[in-house]
C-alpha cells in the first residue's frame, strides 16, 4: 500500500522503527457505526449500520521462527508467542483480538507461519465504533496477505493466486461472510464476548455513501444511499468495556426471555404476543424483550422512510431508539442521555441516538450538511456546560469496507 494517508504511513513509520525494516505489506478495515438496532444483532434481528473513515491498520511481514511478534501505537510493550500457542495474557489483553483470529483460522485449517504486525488506529477506544472488529478482520486480511488463503462454508480450500504485480484479488462477497463469521467465533469464543455479527458485517460490507441494512438471521446486506446528511459522532468520553459483563447481562436476559415464550429468538417474537404474555418473564426480561421488538420494527420502518427519502421522519426512529435503550435496555448513562438532548436542540439535527453496545462511548447524530458546523460548536459548548466535559464532535464520511 502506497503511503496515501498519514496513519498508512505511521503505521509503516511504527513497524520499520521496532523492526528495522519496511514491511512488504499494509492493511487496513474500517470501523463502523451502529445507524439504527441497538442489540437486535444477537437477537437475529435487523440492523442498520455503516463503514466510517476511522481505521485499524496493520503493517506485516512473514517471519521463519514460528512466532508471532505484535506491537501496537497504543500500548508500551510488544507481544510475541508461538502460532502454536495462542493463550490470552492478562497484561496484553489488546492481543487477545489477534490470537482469537489466528486460532479460528488454525481451526478451519488455514496453514500460516509466525510474523512481524505493527498495529495503529485511528479508530477512538472504547467510543462505540467497533475498534475490536476492526482489529479482527484487519488481522484476518493481513494473515491473507502473508500466507494466501480461502475460506468456505467447511474451512479452508483453494488460495487465491497473486497476480503479476503479487496482488491478491479482492474478497468475493459470498468469501465475506465467512472472513465475518471466523472474526465473530475469535471474539465470542477467545475474548468472552458474546456479540452479534453486525461489527464484522459492517467492517467487510461497507458501501460508501450507503447505509447496509442488515439481516442477522439470514446473513444478508442491502445497501441504501444516504445523501445529504453529515454524520457526526460524538463521545461522551465516558470508556466501555463491553468485556466487563453487562453486555453479556444483556444476552442472557434476551435468550431467556425468547425462550420463555417458546421463540427462538426474539426476532420471530410480535409485540402482542410479548405483552399478553408478559406475566410468565422476570421484568428485566420483559424489558430487554420489549426494546428488541419494537427496535426491530423501528428498523423496518426507517428503511420505508430512508427509500422515500423522508429523512425527517427517519431521524424520529434514531430518537425512538435512544429513548428505549434508555428506559429499556437500560444500556445508556447520563452523558449519553445528555448529548442526545442538546443534539435534539438543534434546529440542524435530523435524529441522535447512542451507538454500540452502550454503557459509555458515543452518539451518532444525522445533521444536515449545512449546519455541521454550527451543530458541531452547540453540543461542544453545551455539553460542556451540563457536564464539565470537553469534547471534539467528528464528521465521519461513510466509506467502502475492507474487503
Amino acid at each position: 500500500m502506497p503511503l496515501s494517508t498519514p496513519a498508512a504511513a505511521a503505521v509503516q513509520t511504527l513497524f520499520k522503527k521496532h523492526f528495522g525494516y519496511t514491511p512488504p505489506h499494509v492493511v487496513k478495515a474500517p470501523g463502523r457505526l451502529e445507524v439504527l438496532g441497538n442489540h437486535t444483532d444477537y437477537n437475529d434481528g435487523l440492523v442498520m449500520s455503516v463503514a466510517v473513515d476511522k481505521y485499524i491498520f496493520i503493517a506485516c511481514a512473514p517471519r521463519t521462527d514460528g512466532k508471532v511478534e505484535l506491537i501496537s501505537s497504543a500500548f508500551p510493550e510488544p507481544e510475541k508467542f508461538w502460532v502454536t500457542e495462542f493463550k490470552s495474557n492478562p497484561t496484553a489483553r489488546w492481543a487477545d483480538y489477534v490470537k482469537g483470529v489466528l486460532a479460528q483460522l488454525r481451526k478451519r485449517g488455514v496453514h500460516f507461519s509466525g510474523f512481524n504486525a505493527a498495529i495503529h488506529g485511528t479508530i477512538p477506544v472504547g467510543a462505540g465504533m467497533s475498534s475490536s472488529a476492526a482489529l479482527e478482520i484487519a488481522t484476518a486480511l493481513a494473515v491473507r496477505k502473508l500466507y494466501p488463503f480461502s475460506l468456505t462454508e467447511t474451512g479452508a480450500t483453494v488460495p487465491p493466486k497473486r497476480n503479476e504485480r503479487g496482488e491478491l484479488p479482492p474478497l468475493p462477497p459470498g468469501e465475506r461472510m465467512y472472513f465475518a463469521r471466523l472474526c465473530h467465533a475469535a471474539e465470542y469464543d477467545f475474548v468472552g464476548v458474546r456479540c452479534g455479527l453486525l461489527d464484522q458485517i459492517s467492517s467487510l460490507y461497507g458501501k460508501a455513501w450507503n447505509i447496509m441494512n442488515i439481516d442477522c438471521r439470514f446473513l444478508s446486506v442491502e445497501h441504501t444511499p444516504l445523501v445529504g446528511q453529515a454524520v457526526i459522532v460524538c463521545n461522551t468520553g465516558v470508556k466501555h468495556s463491553l468485556v466487563g459483563g453487562e453486555y453479556n447481562a444483556l444476552r442472557d436476559h434476551c435468550e431467556a426471555a425468547a425462550k420463555k415464550l417458546g421463540a427462538k429468538s426474539l426476532r420471530s417474537v410480535e409485540m402482542k404476543h410479548l405483552q399478553a404474555n408478559q406475566a410468565q418473564l422476570a421484568p428485566r426480561e420483559f424489558e430487554c424483550a420489549h426494546h428488541i421488538v419494537s427496535e426491530i420494527a423501528r428498523v423496518v420502518a426507517a428503511e420505508r422512510a430512508l427509500r422515500a427519502d423522508d429523512y425527517r421522519q427517519f431521524g424520529q426512529y434514531l430518537f425512538q431508539s435512544h429513548e428505549s435503550s434508555r428506559d429499556s435496555l437500560k444500556n445508556s448513562c447520563p452523558e449519553l442521555d445528555v448529548l442526545v438532548e442538546v443534539a435534539r436542540q438543534h434546529p440542524g439535527c435530523i435524529g441522535a441516538r447512542l451507538t454500540g453496545g452502550g454503557f459509555g462511548g458515543a452518539t451518532i447524530n444525522l445533521v444536515a450538511y449545512h449546519q455541521a458546523e454550527s451543530f458541531m460548536e452547540h453540543i461542544a459548548r453545551e455539553y460542556a456546560v451540563k457536564t464539565g466535559i470537553k469534547i471534539t464532535p467528528q464528521v465521519c464520511q461513510i466509506v467502502d469496507g475492507a474487503a
